[in-house]
């Protein structure tokens, strides 16, 4: 998501602890990891260094620990080696407080990366933002950059809701080096259309909330509409700030919508949005991309609508439940086993599968696999792809196959719960 807050999952899914995060190997004070995974010694003969850039602080805070979980359990479960090689890993902070991540930070990180002759493999950003300052600084270094939580478009595409210059400005070498393991908004945006068409939806109203994240999706959602059977009756933007939001409401009951969605990042604004939409049309359903689906739009012990909105709210993530991915029971069992008492969440499951990638794509070059042409060669060259994930490939652009996105509605506690999987069949 473009913003980090987009991503707050607060309250839907444990936390790990840090117990589990460390189990694999010391931290130093830089954030960087001495030797390598499960206390081995210093590495000797053959070796590759592998970097991640994630929050230790701020919003993201919790699904980054959680991600940097499953990149410790890949390479633990690896004894710390890729083929011949012995794996470096250094997992670097991007943060620099409460407020989440810092670009000083960030391009500090990929600065440390792209300066090391034995690095090949980048595991970031977590913010989208983020990796716009990361991206150019590792391309420049022919760096493969593999991120396990960006979703804005415009890092890998010109797509409805980038902007002028992307995603070229990105790659200023002419190569492209990143690519991402989860989809692109444009799915999302799919996955929302499918979700109301399979509510019947016929006559949808479309607010954003002008931001780049909320006005994207909503662009995303009315260039695939027609696919879906969906009459977009109203598309606008409702600022924040406004006593009430009376006067649309009365609006898009004139326009007779019978569903209403809202792309936006949860706040009071759109709390209050929602509540004079509902008073207005009280049978339409209720539908959030990923940055509503959150207890602060949800749930009203955390200031969100009155539970009696709730059955009729349905929202979109990025993630699934883990049991949900077609290796997500073995791999948390796997978990469950080395570490007795922790519980993995989404985010652990896309860590360990962005290192899994690293050491099976290292492993499979031979002598070369500390080669960063040759590892950049061979993950654009990735398909078929056996994953706990499910089977991907990337396309040219560096996005991945997989097409499903959690639909979520709202469970007895007043947050947004697991459903099912959504795999829309048509996307931009």
């Amino acid at each position: 998501m473009r913003l980090a807050l987009c991503r707050a999952l607060a309250g839907c899914f444990a936390v790990l602890s840090v117990a589990a995060l460390s189990a694999c190997g010391g931290t130093n004070n830089d954030g960087s990891v001495g030797g390598t995974a499960g206390g081995l010694s210093e590495p000797q003969g053959k070796f590759v260094d592998i970097y991640s850039s994630l929050p230790v602080h701020g919003p993201s805070a919790g699904e980054a620990t959680a991600l940097a979980n499953g990149i410790r359990l890949a390479l633990a479960q690896a004894n710390g080696k890729a083929g011949e090689f012995t794996v470096q890993y250094s997992a670097l902070d991007d943060s620099a407080g409460p407020s989440g991540w810092d670009a000083s930070k960030t391009a500090a990180n990929a600065r440390k990366a792209a300066a090391d002759p034995r690095a090949v493999y980048y595991i970031g950003e977590f913010d989208d933002d983020a990796s716009e300052v990361s991206m150019p600084i590792l391309n420049q270094a022919g760096i493969a950059q593999i991120s396990p939580a960006n979703t804005y478009v415009g890092l890998t595409t010109n797509q409805p809701g980038s902007i002028t210059g992307e995603p070229g400005r990105y790659a200023p070498s002419g190569t492209r080096t990143y690519l991402r393991i989860v989809p692109i908004d444009s799915v999302q945006a799919a996955a929302d259309l499918l979700a109301m068409s399979d509510a019947g939806c016929t006559k949808v109203a479309i607010a954003s909330d002008g931001e780049a994240y909320g006005a994207g999706l909503a662009r995303l959602i009315q260039a695939q509409k027609a696919y879906y059977g969906i009459d977009v009756v109203s598309l606008g933007t409702v600022r924040a700030g406004a006593h009430n939001y009376r006067d649309y409401a009365a609006r898009l009951k004139g326009a007779h919508a019978d569903c209403f969605m809202l792309a936006a990042v949860a706040s009071g604004s759109d709390v209050l949005v929602t509540k004079d939409v509902h008073l207005a049309l009280p049978r339409a359903k209720i539908f959030g991309p990923q940055g509503m689906c959150v207890p602060a739009w949800t749930n009203p012990k955390d200031g969100g609508v009155p539970a009696t909105v709730d059955p009729l709210i349905e929202c979109t993530q990025v993630t699934e439940s883990v049991t949900a991915y077609p290796g997500g029971k073995a791999f948390a069992a796997a978990y469950k086993a080395r570490y007795p008492g922790s519980n993995p969440t989404p985010y652990t499951i896309l860590g360990y599968e962005a290192m899994k990638l690293a050491l099976s794509t290292i492993a499979g070059l031979g002598d070369k696999g500390d080669t960063k042409s040759a590892v950049l060669g061979a993950l654009f060259a990735t398909a078929g792809r056996h994953s706990a994930l499910g089977t991907y490939g990337f396309d040219k652009d560096g996005d991945t196959t997989l097409r499903s996105i959690g639909l979520y509605k709202v469970g007895r506690n007043g947050n947004p719960t697991f459903v099912k999987a959504l795999t829309p069949a048509r996307v931009l």
